[in-house]
């Protein structure tokens, strides 16, 4: 059975940083690719980053470069969302989801995903 779990979210201040993983069971990322979205209340959800299964290539929202950094562990079943200087516009829910295989759209298209986990809540004020 194919599951996602996030966790680390939390309340921190401007410029603060925070890692959120994303755990996942019933398959890894030898053979599947995984993106980091967020939604804030009243938006549409928002593709933030997104890491390949050989990790040789990772992707960045534009909103996000420069200060988010993914990574994966070398056993294949934890991604990482490194999230350094926050913003008060950081905040949101943040989703792992397993990218449909084949492609189906570009990395940042929340359609492409078929698999969701439960989203951690990032709140970023002081």
């Amino acid at each position: 059975q194919v599951q996602l779990v996030e966790s680390g979210g939390g309340l921190v201040q401007p410029g603060g940083s925070l890692r959120l993983s994303c755990e996942m069971s019933g398959f890894t990322l030898d053979y599947y690719t995984i993106g980091w979205f967020r939604q804030a209340p009243g938006k549409e959800r928002e593709g933030v980053s997104y890491i390949s299964n050989s990790a040789s290539r990772p992707y960045y929202g534009e909103s996000v470069k420069g200060r988010f950094v993914v990574s994966r562990d070398t056993a294949g079943k934890t991604v990482y969302l490194q999230m350094n200087n926050l913003k008060p516009e950081d905040t949101a829910v943040y989703f792992c989801a397993r990218r449909r295989y084949p492609f189906t759209s570009t990395w940042d298209d929340p359609a492409g995903y078929n698999y969701w986990g439960q989203g951690t809540q990032v709140t970023v004020s002081s």
